[in-house]
């Protein structure tokens, strides 16, 4: 059980989450992504990715909160980065504050110097939550949409540059162009088995509309693709290129491949996210892409406590 003290409402009662939970948690968030975004985004795959977390202990990093009728009403996990999600039904009730103290006071206990959470701009609630509880904007997230009511175009590759969709034994290959890429930006390099938890192992992974580049047999360039069930679109879930290949299009490239491969698989739009960090909203608004949504990452620094003498804390 999670060492850290939780306080509920009257009425709710906390476990830790298991493995045989991810359907149940994946339904509750699902209908948190319906309430913000107006249709599911994310599918169980993501629920166990993040459950999987290298460092992340269920029995002690998660919580998921139970109605008198023994019903999802919300949950969290920490592990340097955190996630609270409270059920659509269940708001207004204190959960999410209570949740949130909770992954506060986790981190804390585990010696964590901060942590970061990631909030739709639309949940003014929310963003709200996490001001008072001393949260500050890190970054800022889009998520991009390309409409396709026709089949796109796709342009001519650069000299010496061939595309085809992922095949098996692809993903070591893929896990370290994506590493490299994102360098320049992320704070650590996954390990292959938790990178490939978020994308290629995932049920959604869809290998038929991820598209690779190769020049001279060599792997340059990645669009890596989801087919999330209930979605109704495309999913683009990372997109890399060799530093040495830049400033030929292959993003481009690559993005158009599998934009007509999923509007070939009956998709009229496809999705995306990118955020600030990685400077590439202009390629994407450039592809012809628009903004449907904005969250923001927030981070909470979290300093040793330090007892003066009254009892008192002091930050």
């Amino acid at each position: 059980m999670p060492s850290t003290a939780l306080s509920l409402p009257p009425g709710y009662r906390s476990r830790p989450v298991n493995a045989d939970d991810i359907p149940a948690v994946h339904a509750l968030v699902a209908a948190c992504e319906r309430e913000v975004y107006g249709r599911v985004r994310s599918d169980a795959g993501a629920v166990a990715a993040d459950l999987s977390r290298p460092g992340l202990v269920p029995e002690s990093d998660t919580v998921l909160v139970l109605d008198r009728a023994g019903s999802p009403a919300a949950w969290a996990w920490v592990d340097r980065r955190s996630e609270v999600d409270v059920h659509p039904g269940h708001r207004g009730r204190g959960l999410g504050a209570a949740l949130l103290d909770w992954v506060q006071s986790r981190a804390r206990e585990t010696g964590c110097d901060g942590i970061v959470q990631t909030v739709p701009d639309a949940d003014a609630a929310a963003v709200a939550l996490l001001g008072s509880r001393g949260f500050r904007p890190l970054v800022t997230a889009w998520q991009l949409e390309f409409a396709m009511p026709a089949e796109p175009a796709v342009p001519e590759p650069p000299t010496g540059v061939t595309v085809r969709p992922f095949r098996v034994g692809d993903g070591p290959a893929a896990h370290t162009l994506v590493q490299d890429a994102f360098d320049e930006w992320q704070q650590r390099r996954q390990a292959y088995e938790e990178w490939a938890a978020h994308t290629v192992d995932r049920p959604a992974f869809a290998p038929a509309q991820s598209s690779l580049a190769f020049c001279g047999g060599q792997l340059v360039g990645g669009a890596l693709a989801l087919d999330v069930p209930g979605s109704g679109e495309g999913y683009v879930e990372q997109v890399a290129v060799r530093v040495d290949h830049r400033g030929r299009g292959l993003a481009r490239l690559l993005l158009c491949h599998t934009f007509r491969a999923f509007h070939r698989a009956g998709r009229s739009s496809c999705v995306l996210w990118t955020h600030s960090d990685t400077g590439a909203l202009d390629l994407y608004l450039r592809v012809g892409m628009t903004v449907r949504h904005s969250s923001t990452v927030l981070r909470r620094e979290l300093r040793a406590q330090v007892i003066d003498s009254q009892g008192l804390e002091r930050k």
